[in-house]
């Protein structure tokens, strides 16, 4: 009797550190981005943004800037790192001086988003030289709503 007694106990806080873990991956991330930056086709100006996911399987990424014409959804795809990220972060790749959003990552997970390469990433990519490529990664924090 004791021993079913300390599994429910487990069963229950674990299940309870799963659902915390779920309802902070929901919050935006806001961040700084210091320069103009590709996501899909799209060209969007430096500035404070808040990114966040949603869809049933959370797999589309809402990038928001209070400027409407700097806003816009992007499908993406799952990606796993083999352990959970210490840090919210956003990743970029880079050509030159051309900045395309490549993943998104939340701090206590080892699950991230996944943008795949545009038609215009790619060309960029082909025609850059290799020591101008790179990437980028910019550290986020979560936006509590303040709205």
């Amino acid at each position: 009797m004791r021993i079913r007694a300390l599994v429910m106990a487990s069963v229950i806080a674990l299940t309870a550190m799963a659902f915390t873990q779920v309802a902070q991956a929901q919050e935006p991330l806001v961040i700084r981005i210091p320069f103009d930056f590709v996501v899909g086709g799209t060209t969007l100006p430096a500035g404070e943004y808040s990114v966040n996911t949603s869809g049933p399987e959370r797999t589309l990424l809402l990038i928001d800037r209070k400027d409407p014409s700097a806003s816009m959804f992007m499908g993406t795809n799952p990606i796993v790192a083999s352990e959970p990220k210490s840090e919210s972060k956003l990743v970029f790749n880079r050509y030159g001086d051309r900045y395309f959003l490549s993943q998104v990552w939340t701090a206590g997970n080892s699950c991230g988003r996944l943008l795949l390469m545009s038609d215009r990433e790619k060309e960029v990519a082909q025609t850059a030289k290799f020591e101008t490529q790179g990437q980028v990664t910019l550290v986020a924090g979560l936006l509590h709503n303040t709205r």
